[in-house]
């Protein structure tokens, strides 16, 4: 949608100019200390040299990568038909603008405020789901929500055919349309809409794609501690002509988030994609969100998160973490755990709406609710994880027991454990995980209209081929089954030729079980067969395809699996409900690398670049498999180390320099110690 001339004079002139000697963010503009500077607020219009060689890159389309961001001018893509041409004003020499969704971005030639193109479809995903979000909730205020490109809403049901069908909802639509009398557009203040924060803003990307893609908002904040940051997202604001929506504030995020914990100062969405963990901020979070509100938390240490750092992942969200094959869900269900743990000592609890494990990421949707006698359930929805090292079977401990009696609840401790000190199946030891959450990771229904909302308007956003695949996928997952196995790491236990995949489900369902795949992992199955089911299938599967046991262990868990006949008898027969309707109908569910060396940026410092330091390490570990030694004469010219100790027994047959090193003169020395 292009911006006239009329309406930038327009949201120019409804603010008085104010000198930049009274406005500490045009100070930071400037140059200027603003470091003592807090509660930034409002921006006023900004005004600066006009440089014609101003670069400017464009991101958000379906037909190159998501992440794939070329310098060159502004052009169109399929998600920027619709897009606001920002004014031409208030560019500085060497800046740069980015250009996603409908928002365009300025940053500075140097890396001084953090920015990375490949969550945009983070962004994409969050704005869809912050609108369905508000088209719930408005409509109970009497507030209709209205998105461009979005002409009928439709309600996408995956039949067995392999066709969606639609639903039109003209007759609800009809019924509200009596009751509601206010309209809700995007660009526009809407005075019964959302309070919506963004603690950890950055350029302010993220805030200004809400305030011109997202209907039905009140104030959108856009909050960081840094005051370059803080100056850059007015800027923006006013470069977009959204600052009578958007306002720029510099506070430190938990601070802002205490501050905002009585019952009128609470937001509606509070958005927390930060640097790294968010557990700092989490505490502040669950109490600064309004009751049913909205709480939107990325997760970028996936590392803690995966188990590599068990003690780490705990000290942060008091819960274990495994290195296992379904580490990237239980990811999700620990930060989930997290949340619902802080809320519940202000007995608040959650409400997840979407939970996806996307690219080096985490991304949680849920809403927060008060209710004392709910909090009650928070124990029986934790669960401990017992794996098995051997052969990576899984058994969940509920952490407490909840039994109905008539009206009433009765609470109660739970029994244990699900299983014994070592493995039926192999004899290894187990290790204990969590506790994490153990109920649904997404409404079905929620995130059925989210899929519905962006299916009917694929226009609206560069990734929405990707978001109606995962989608797709999240809908067909088993609610009620935590976790899951990895068809490659069972046939790897036992050393067989891995079954392909509709054989080994088709295999499941002749059973009587239940079987789906899961969006945070290619091959992943998300069974509610018992592992014992699970290893009689590939006991079955390895007497077609038989592996050589005399090469085999006798402790190994292949061995100890395969020496047990299986009391289930497996048909491998394809059934037509053994394929997922996302799979037949070919959508976008697992992409592959956006780019080269794409993943978690640095973190952005002042003054630009990143630190020689990192950047001499980078440079030392670059290909350092790739690029080893092999000649024995470049060796020799590295001095041996067992040599320096006195233990080096090789002699002249070693390969490094046994050359002694000559100690540094007086001279040398002095030179040194200065």
């Amino acid at each position: 949608m292009l911006v006239s001339a009329a309406r930038l004079v327009y949201f120019t002139a409804r603010r008085a100019p104010v000198s930049s000697v009274r406005n500490p963010i045009l100070k930071a503009l400037s140059g200027a200390d603003v470091t003592s500077h807090r509660g930034l607020r409002i921006m006023d219009p900004l005004t600066a040299p006009k440089d014609s060689h101003v670069t400017t890159a464009v991101c958000g389309s379906d037909v190159k990568p998501e992440a794939e961001c070329e310098v060159k001018g502004l052009s169109s893509s399929p998600a920027e038909s619709n897009q606001r041409t920002p004014s031409d004003t208030g560019l500085l020499p060497g800046e740069t603008v980015v250009k996603e969704g409908k928002a365009a971005i300025l940053f500075p030639s140097a890396n001084e405020v953090f920015y990375n193109p490949v969550q945009e479809f983070n962004r994409d995903l969050t704005c869809a789901v912050i609108t369905e979000y508000a088209r719930e909730q408005l409509s109970k205020r009497g507030v209709r929500v209205l998105v461009p490109g979005e002409k009928e809403r439709v309600v996408v049901s995956l039949s067995e055919d392999g066709q969606g069908t639609e639903e039109q909802e003209q007759e609800d639509g009809e019924q509200k349309a009596g009751q509601e009398t206010e309209t809700a557009v995007v660009g526009e203040r809407c005075e019964r809409g959302l309070r919506v924060l963004e603690g950890l803003a950055a350029s302010g990307l993220r805030s200004v794609r809400f305030a011109l893609e997202v209907p039905g908002l009140q104030s959108v904040t856009a909050n960081d501690c840094s005051a370059r940051a803080a100056a850059l997202i007015a800027r923006n604001a006013q470069y977009n002509g959204v600052s009578h929506l958007l306002q720029a504030s510099q506070r430190d995020a938990s601070m802002l988030l205490y501050e905002a914990r009585g019952r009128k100062e609470r937001y509606d969405v509070i958005d927390l994609d930060p640097y790294g963990s968010p557990a700092p901020f989490l505490d502040a979070a669950v109490q600064a969100v309004s009751e049913g509100g909205l709480l939107c938390v990325t997760c970028t240490d996936m590392a803690v998160m995966a188990g590599n750092s068990g003690e780490t992942c705990y000290s942060k969200y008091g819960s274990v973490s495994i290195k296992a094959k379904y580490c990237h869900e239980m990811a999700l269900r620990i930060i989930l755990h997290s949340l619902d743990q802080r809320a519940a000592v202000y007995q608040r609890y959650i409400e997840p709406l979407l939970s996806v494990s996307v690219d080096f990421y985490i991304r949680v949707f849920v809403r927060v609710h008060t209710g004392q006698a709910t909090v009650k359930n928070s124990a029986s929805k934790q669960a401990l994880v017992y794996n098995c090292v051997g052969c990576g079977s899984f058994h969940l401990q509920r952490m407490g027991k909840r039994i109905s009696q008539g009206k009433h609840m009765k609470y109660s401790a739970a029994t244990g454990p699900p299983t014994g000190p070592n493995c039926e199946r192999c004899g290894h030891r187990h290790q204990l995980g969590g506790p994490i959450w153990a109920e649904p990771l997404h409404s079905t229904q929620f995130v059925q209209k989210v899929l519905s909302a962006v299916s009917g308007n694929p226009s609206r956003f560069g990734t929405s081929r990707r978001i109606e695949g995962m989608l797709s996928m999240v809908t067909e997952e088993l609610e009620d089954v935590p976790l899951y196995y990895t068809l490659d790491s069972l046939s790897s236990t036992v050393h067989c030729n891995t079954p392909p995949l509709l054989q080994f489900r088709s295999a499941l369902l002749h059973a009587g079980f239940r079987v789906s795949l899961s969006h945070a992992c290619k091959n992943a199955l998300k069974t509610d067969a018992p592992p014992s089911a699970l290893w009689d299938i590939m006991r079955c599967w390895e007497k077609k395809n038989p592996v050589k046991r005399e090469r085999l262990s006798e402790t190994s868990p292949a061995s100890r699996i395969l020496s047990t006949e299986p009391t289930l008898q497996a048909c491998f027969e394809v059934r037509e409900d053994a394929n997922p309707q996302s799979r037949r109908r070919h959508l976008v569910r697992f992409q592959e690398n956006p780019q080269a060396n794409w993943g978690p940026k640095a973190r952005a410092k002042a003054g630009g670049g990143i630190s020689t330091e990192l950047e001499d390490r980078r440079k030392q570990f670059q290909n350092k498999r790739k690029n080893q030694i092999t000649d024995a004469s470049q060796v020799k010219s590295y001095p041996c180390k067992k040599f320096r100790k006195g233990t080096c027994s090789r002699g002249e047959e070693c390969c490094y320099s046994h050359e002694p090193q000559q100690e540094p003169g007086e001279g040398e020395k002095v030179e040194k110690m200065e």
